[in-house]
């Protein structure tokens, strides 16, 4: 299973991530904002996506970033949405993309 072995909080809008594997990955806050996979976000029955890109501004920072056990990171974004439990594979998965 290839885990994070550094976070790294580049900026307010920026967060970067190197893999066991050697990759690093780099997000930013807009763009994880987009891809919440949370209940409010995509809906828990069908998977379907209910946030709208375009309501999400591009200028979007995190207010704090937080480490959830030993699996996933949580952000609270500008915007007051901080539900999200981004899990180390959803986050890996997004990095490839």
């Amino acid at each position: 299973m290839i885990e994070p072995t550094q976070i790294v909080e580049e900026n307010d809008s920026e967060i970067s991530i190197t893999w066991s594997d050697g990759k690093t990955t780099k997000y930013n806050a807009a763009q994880l904002r987009r891809a919440c996979p949370c209940a409010s976000c995509v809906n828990e029955w069908t998977g379907e996506k209910v946030l709208k890109d375009e309501n999400v501004a591009a200028d979007l920072i995190f207010k704090n970033v937080g480490i959830v056990g030993r699996y996933a990171l949580n952000f609270n974004f500008s915007d007051g949405h901080d539900t999200g439990i981004f899990s180390f594979n959803y986050l890996r998965e997004l990095g490839t993309v």
